[in-house]
């Protein structure tokens, strides 16, 4: 007997169609003699459509009683799951973030998890019931709801299944795996039977949307094996551990993020420490910083321009505005129309040639590069997002189908 966690995103549940596809995925894991906990998003576009409804209302809510609209998603989609599972004849629970013992921090909209009370879990398993955990949300010290971000679903099932020691966590989604891009866009992309923790780290910090970041640096801390699979067929996956086959490619995916803005600060004086301090205003803001590109100085000043979500925009102007009597910039530049791309693979830590393979690409397709940046195994450039999806294109044709 084993105890699996599986995770069903938005799309898996969408409609009824889908939540009794899942019910019947769900059973037919238990019937084989298992424990089962599954983790469920909000269904199809229903967070999209209760920001909506906040905008109508008050675009400027306070983060607490956003949390309060945006947990209701997820509550519909448990109980619902819940019933085609009681239809279908298994015994079963449906419980909200809080009731499954997820403890998080206070920082509402993007909430970290503390920990996790497995209790009542635990019994709801020894009970021999199929538990429905609402993902995505949790309850901070003080006794608020409390969400995890966008993507937090992933992060909570990872969660669960590190906390309860399980034996395996599959995440469910509409593709049917982790592919070297996305196959909706790029027709030719090839499905990855595996991939390491870390190349899939970085895919989903560059904006492949398959895994959320947070779930794979837990699934990698926990040595957690993660198999991606499709809701919709019964295809096998892709397996996410910690080393793959040695004979692979060297590059194993490329991503395209459009979700960031950029920032650029023009003719600060050159100085020391204003750097610092304008960074160290901006994370105390709760702003993560990506690319960075500071100017050679000259007459006296220099050029900071960097890169940042943006829906943590607002915040960084806020910041920044405060901050400019004592940062004595000329001017500052907020671009919202950029997009990141960027190329992943192990490989690039003991291969060369790959940034002018990219460049090159780049370069045929007539797509000009803004800013630049590489870490071990990623090369992520900056470039107008009415590009992006002709970069990912190009950079796909070229890495992946001369081969």
């Amino acid at each position: 007997m084993s105890l699996i966690v599986q995770k069903f995103g938005g799309s898996s549940v969408a409609n009824a169609e889908r939540v009794n596809n899942v019910a019947r995925i769900v059973t037919d894991t238990y019937k084989k003699g298992n424990k089962v906990v599954v983790v469920v998003s909000a269904q199809g576009d229903t967070t999209d459509d209760l920001i909506e409804k906040q905008m109508e209302i008050n675009p400027n809510a306070s983060k607490r009683e956003r949390d309060m609209l945006l947990a209701a998603g997820e509550q519909i989609s448990i109980s619902l799951l819940a019933m085609a599972i009681e239809k279908i004849g298994c015994p079963v629970v449906s419980l909200l973030g809080w009731q499954a013992g997820f403890k998080t921090t206070s920082a509402h909209t993007n909430a970290r998890i503390t920990r996790i009370d497995c209790e009542r879990l635990k019994n709801e398993l020894d009970h021999n019931n199929i538990v429905v955990v609402a993902g995505f949300q949790g309850i901070t010290r003080y006794g608020d709801v409390s969400t995890l971000g966008r993507g937090g679903s992933d992060t909570s099932a990872v969660a669960l299944a590190c906390a309860l020691h399980a034996d395996l966590c599959q995440i469910y989604t509409d593709v049917e795996g982790v592919y070297t891009a996305d196959p909706r866009k790029v027709p030719n992309a090839k499905k990855l039977s595996e991939i390491s923790y870390d190349e899939m780290l970085e895919l989903a910090t560059l904006g492949a949307q398959v895994l959320h970041n947070r779930s794979v640096e837990l699934a990698k801390k926990y040595n957690l094996e993660l198999e991606v699979l499709s809701s919709l067929t019964c295809a096998p996956g892709t397996i996410v551990k910690e080393v793959s086959n040695v004979e692979r490619m060297l590059i194993s995916g490329v991503a395209k993020d459009a979700d960031i803005a950029r920032i650029s600060v023009v003719g600060v004086p050159d100085e020391p420490g204003l750097a610092f301090k304008m960074f160290s205003k901006l994370a105390a803001k709760d702003v993560n910083i990506d690319i960075i590109l500071q100017s050679i100085g000259r007459d006296g000043t220099k050029d900071i321009a960097f890169t940042c979500a943006k829906d943590k925009l607002n915040d960084a102007k806020e910041v920044i505005n405060a901050f400019m009597p004592t940062l004595k910039a000329q001017k500052v530049v907020y671009d919202e129309d950029v997009a990141k791309v960027s190329i992943v693979g192990a490989g690039m830590e003991s291969h060369s040639g790959f940034a002018s393979k990219m460049f090159e690409a780049l370069y045929n397709a007539n797509i000009n590069i803004q800013m630049i940046s590489t870490s071990e195994i990623k090369i992520s450039v900056l470039i107008n997002t009415a590009d992006a999806d002709r970069a990912v294109a190009a950079l796909h044709a070229k890495f992946f189908d001369q081969h």
